[in-house]
């Protein structure tokens, strides 16, 4: 019961969402053989053809780490292999020393200060330098802490490239209780982010289905229809608008994959330098030189999409007191945003 409700709260992490369960190598003499056919010669406990070609179609069958459909042809030396949401449950998490910002620790739970580039989870191409193998290091003398138990550990996620705040389980019923509050709605988060383009509400509604873009499983795309994917509704205030780009704060009232910056590109407005979905191009402003070059000079100041999760709440499992955090925007963000106030200040 403690992971039950982690489908749900998957947050703004796709990178490291696909867990490679099986990868195998052609041989040398290998002649062209359909990958279906490939995988089903080789996976163990009978797995059918149609089974292999349903998850090509769900983009997990890659080919040389890119996904391929179930006709693809393997040639020699080709690297194959099935990755899946889930991890595999026998996947080592190796303890490394890696940095950890702890905002507060008790018996029950820690809160930690994720910095940009960190991944949250060992996954498919990230086996090691994540967050779970720090909290595996940093917690190696607790005997009751075991990182690859899933009723421990993290509660929600949030992207690589995302800075800020996530809370973190060390017993099997703080997770589930924890996990009731994120399920339930009753737990308090808030992002800041800067957006491309001047909103001019000053506050508002995102409601639109999300789910995978069937063009390319690595993009969450909204469904305002309603048909596909699962409901995601954010809230957003508009905090500073500045020249060409507005500073937003969203509130999660659901948490689904990339929900804030796909929510964001539905509305019109990406996140600024948000590369997978468009808003590392110039995508406000003049065809003036100068101007280019400022934005340029923006880009390399915050090299990652400016999306910080600045403050979390929720009620503690055991003592049933409030419990609220705040973090400062990290160094890039900061930066970043100072230069749009010069800008927006001088250019008025």
């Amino acid at each position: 019961m403690g992971n039950s409700y982690s489908d749900d709260w998957d947050d703004e992490q796709a990178d490291d969402e696909l867990y490679e369960h099986f990868r195998f190598t052609a041989d040398k003499g290998q002649s062209l053989l359909r990958v279906d056919k490939f995988l089903a010669d080789r996976l163990p406990g009978g797995a059918t053809r149609n089974r292999i070609q349903l998850a090509a179609e769900a983009g997990c069958v890659l080919v040389n780490n890119l996904p391929v459909k179930s006709n693809y042809r393997v040639k020699p030396l080709d690297i194959v292999s099935l990755v899946m949401a889930r991890p595999r449950r026998e996947m080592e998490i190796i303890p490394e020393e890696i940095p950890l910002q702890i905002v507060y620790e008790d018996a029950d739970l820690l809160v930690v200060n994720k910095p940009a580039g960190l991944v949250v989870h060992p996954g498919h191409g990230n086996y090691t330098g994540t967050l779970v193998n720090a909290l595996a290091y940093y917690l190696k003398d607790d005997p009751s802490y075991d990182p690859s138990d899933p009723r421990l550990g993290l509660v929600h996620r949030i992207d690589k490239d995302t800075s800020g705040l996530l809370v973190i389980a060390k017993k099997p019923e703080t997770k589930t209780h924890l996990g009731m509050q994120f399920f339930n709605k009753t737990s308090k988060r808030e992002y800041w982010a800067l957006v491309w383009g001047i909103i001019r509400e000053d506050e508002g509604r995102i409601e639109g289905n999300i789910g995978r873009d069937p063009r390319d499983r690595m993009l969450m795309k909204v469904f305002p229809e309603g048909d596909q994917g699962k409901a995601a509704v954010t809230h957003y205030e508009v905090l500073e608008r500045l020249g060409y780009v507005t500073l937003t704060k969203c509130r999660l009232e659901t948490g689904r994959t990339h929900q804030i910056r796909a929510h964001m590109k539905y509305l019109g407005h990406p996140l600024f330098n948000d590369e997978r979905y468009g808003g590392h191009e110039i995508l406000r402003g003049r065809t003036f030189t100068k101007y280019k070059q400022f934005v340029q000079n923006c880009f390399s100041v915050c090299p990652r999409q400016a999306l910080h999760a600045k403050t979390l709440g929720f009620i503690h499992p055991t003592s049933g007191r409030e419990m609220f955090f705040d973090s400062e925007c990290p160094p890039d963000m900061t930066q970043l945003i100072d230069k749009w106030c010069t800008y927006s200040n001088t250019n008025e």
